[in-house]
């Protein structure tokens, strides 16, 4: 099972990645034949090269991420709330709750992204 700092880690490094506006790096974080649904209830993306291709999308919108609180693990989870600035416009942004589920190597096997309409200001 992985350790709080590796999962803690990782949601760094995912946020990180953003910053840094490194879709290979956030793919890295991930298992082969993980998936992220994001939001939930939208199609998953499995495995490297779905996750790669969503992620590269996802950044063209110079999105970046601020972790709102303390990221929270338990098991194999992870779960961290996040705001999203969106480039495209000054004043967008999206509230997250994100969760990471961990293989025994410290690697996201399934990510699932949970905001809605109510929780977009701005777009």
């Amino acid at each position: 099972m992985p350790t709080h700092d590796q999962m803690v880690a990782a949601v760094h490094g995912y946020v990180n990645a953003f910053a840094n506006n490194d879709p290979a790096a956030v793919a890295a974080l991930f298992a082969p034949d993980a998936t992220v649904e994001d939001p939930i209830g939208s199609p998953q993306h499995k495995g490297h090269d779905a996750i790669l291709a969503f992620y590269t999308e996802s950044m063209k919108t110079g999105a970046k991420l601020t972790l709102e609180g303390p990221i929270r693990t338990a098991g194999d989870y992870a779960a961290f709330a996040f705001s999203v600035s969106l480039a495209f416009k000054d004043t967008a942004r999206i509230d997250v709750i994100d969760t990471f589920r961990f293989n025994e190597d410290g690697k996201v096997v399934e990510m699932r992204a949970y905001f809605g309409p109510n929780n977009m200001q701005g777009m």
